[in-house]
């Protein structure tokens, strides 16, 4: 793993998320018609904090992980404030930091924090089934990835991803993965498939991979929307899928 560098996560200029707090959020407080900002546009002269990239391997494996553990849903998070109204129901999220927007169902939560080998997670779900949720995970990559056409295709990009997950041959069994579908658009790549481990509910997933350089390092930005395939949870489908449609890097 190579270490390049990096003032985002720790600047306290840049309103950085404090290593001894797990969670943080910055946002407008006044208006429900103002844009969520996640930190402070500000100029930072900082010394750049070392940050890991990932080689090829670990940048799928990263992806992986993203979509087989549960999103970052602390219990501390605030209600997202209303922003841009865009269709009914629906505001932009915008992360000026990390260079995205997502339009988020209004009245989710949110929380933001950091894990291990993964540089910023921000989660969206609903306060009654944090099972539903939508989450954006961005890691640091290599600079022999210059863009996702470095993973192959959409097509055995997403196949690759699916069988990664897939422990259903084993004996016993362990988790099956199946895939559903994949696609390119809007310069990012979409795979639809499922996951369930043996005697648990299966998990309907909706992912986005998209690449970009921050000026510093390659990031890969890892969108993953998930459900739990029941009456319960499939009333949030639609929010999902159109949450994880309208990512963008920015």
């Amino acid at each position: 793993m190579a270490a390049v560098t990096s003032a985002a996560s720790l600047c306290p200029a840049t309103g950085g998320l404090s290593p001894s707090s797990p969670f943080g959020r910055k946002a407008s407080s006044s208006s429900n018609h103002r844009r969520l900002q996640l930190q402070a546009a500000t100029v930072c002269h900082c010394r750049p904090a070392r940050v890991e990239v990932l080689d090829r391997r670990e940048a799928l494996l990263s992806i992986a992980l993203a979509a087989a553990a549960p999103a970052l849903v602390p219990a501390n998070a605030l209600a997202a404030e209303a922003t841009e109204e865009l269709q009914e129901g629906f505001s932009k999220y915008e992360d000026e930091a990390n260079k995205f927007s997502i339009d988020v169902p209004q009245g989710w939560l949110i929380g933001a924090g950091e894990s291990s080998g993964i540089k910023s997670v921000t989660a969206f779900y609903p306060e009654q089934t944090p099972d539903s949720n939508v989450s954006v995970a961005i890691t640091g990559i290599g600079p022999d990835f210059t863009s996702l056409k470095s993973f192959g295709d959409v097509d055995s990009f997403a196949e690759g991803l699916v069988n990664g997950l897939d422990r259903s041959w084993q004996r016993p069994p362990g988790l099956a993965a199946k895939l559903i579908d994949s696609r390119a658009a809007n310069g990012l790549y979409y795979v639809e498939y499922t996951l369930q481990n043996p005697g648990e509910r299966r998990r309907h997933i909706l992912s986005a991979i998209g690449m970009a350089f921050n000026g510093w390092y390659n990031r890969l930005y890892t969108v993953t929307g998930q459900y739990i395939d029941d009456d319960e949870s499939e009333k949030y489908r639609a929010q999902i899928e159109k949450a994880v449609r309208s990512f963008r890097l920015t």
